[in-house]
């Protein structure tokens, strides 16, 4: 069967989880399986759960994992309870948005935050377009920055790469 999404889970734990790191682990993996298990239109692809202290994205081993698998096309959504998950502030997460919104396909993204819900796919309000100007203009008021960014993420995606390689 052919999905047309390829989900990736998303979770960003505190470091105080690794004390229960295999329990957290297996809970948010059956949580994401339970979520896509029946669905004729996505499937799960694998879940990334990072558990860390490391806000910045970088230093994120999953999260690196998932943006190179969106590059690579193995996965074309991103799920997560909450946006805070994808970045701690908002200079990161419209970095983020420019650079997932950029790949061809561009990536969709879906939340469950009861304040903040995102649903790309869905779309309400135009969101992905919202979501695309702003990135694009928070981008454009410092388009160094974002280079700089994103030279050190596709350097930690190499990286980390040549880790699991080893």
């Amino acid at each position: 069967m052919d999905y047309l999404y390829r989900v990736g889970g998303y979770v960003k734990l505190a470091k105080l989880w690794n004390r229960s790191r295999e329990a957290a682990l297996a809970l948010h993996k059956e949580y994401y399986r339970k979520k896509f298990e029946g669905s004729r239109e996505m499937q799960l692809v694998d879940v990334y759960i990072d558990i860390t202290g490391n806000k910045e994205i970088r230093k994120r081993t999953e999260m690196l994992r998932l943006i190179r698998d969106c590059k690579d096309g193995k996965v074309n959504c991103i799920a997560t309870q909450t946006r805070a998950y994808l970045a701690a502030n908002n200079e990161e997460f419209f970095y983020l948005i420019h650079l997932l919104f950029g790949l061809n396909p561009p990536i969709e993204i879906v939340t469950e935050d009861n304040d903040y819900i995102f649903d790309t796919i869905w779309n309400p309000d135009q969101q992905r377009e919202v979501m695309k100007q702003t990135a694009n203009e928070y981008v454009q008021m410092n388009l160094e920055g974002y280079q700089n960014w994103e030279k050190a993420i596709l350097r930690a995606i190499g990286e980390e790469q040549e880790q699991r390689n080893t």
